[in-house]
């Protein structure tokens, strides 16, 4: 095979990025409104968030960015507000967001499981939010490592998040693939040495992705195919 373990990304990658968080943002961005329709429209462009179309735009910060960085967004133009309160909201919130997975994950990763591959989430989200997404999923336990950007070892595109699985896993970071939807997790793959998989199961686009990816896959569903290609 190609690799020997594989690291995800969450939002986008095990999740469909749209399908989970897009309804999800809009009732946040009410709940903070409270019905001030200038207010909500100020929130949304902070956070550039199409309330038109209900969806995040596809140049917004939130796809691969951080809890924290979103939570600041919305301070920024919530009056009176407290960063760190809107953060935990956030983060509370997002825990019960409703998901849906890019493909069956339980199957995938008992294949995975059964080929000896080490498997791990890095995610830009927070690590209580994974693991409660992961734990609804039913796959917690194949994973190895899960790591948000709040476990300490820093957030993508930084490589050190993804070398902290390469080391918990002892395995080289060229026989590790980084497999993610978005320009930071590649290029947080690349910077790590390791192998690169694109998905388009999130926002960005395949023209986007290629010059960092190894491969485009439509889904993580084609990681088999592809390892053994």
């Amino acid at each position: 095979m190609r690799v020997d373990g594989l690291l995800f990304d969450k939002d986008g990658t095990l999740f469909d990025f749209g399908a989970t968080w897009n309804g999800w943002a809009a009732g946040m961005i009410a709940r903070f409104s409270q019905g001030d329709t200038e207010l909500s429209q100020r929130i949304a462009d902070a956070l550039m968030f199409d309330l038109a179309a209900q969806a995040f735009r596809p140049e917004s910060f939130v796809i691969a960015g951080t809890n924290r960085e979103a939570a600041e967004a919305v301070a920024s133009v919530l009056p009176g507000s407290d960063v760190d309160a809107i953060d935990k909201a956030l983060m509370l919130a997002a825990a019960d967001a409703p998901l849906a997975p890019a493909v069956p994950l339980a199957p995938l990763m008992d294949g995975f499981r059964a080929q000896g591959l080490k498997l791990g989430v890095m995610t830009n989200d927070t690590e209580y939010g994974a693991k409660a997404h992961l734990t609804e999923a039913g796959v917690v336990d194949q994973f190895d490592l899960i790591a948000g950007f709040d476990s300490g070892f820093g957030a993508k595109p930084d490589p050190a998040p993804l070398l902290a699985f390469a080391q918990h896993t002892k395995l080289a970071p060229a026989r590790v693939a980084m497999v993610g939807d978005s320009t930071h997790d590649l290029i947080a793959g690349r910077r790590a040495g390791m192998q690169t998989v694109a998905v388009l199961t999130g926002v960005a686009l395949e023209a986007e992705l290629a010059p960092h990816a190894d491969v485009v896959l439509p889904n993580i569903g084609h990681i088999p195919a592809w390892m053994v290609d």
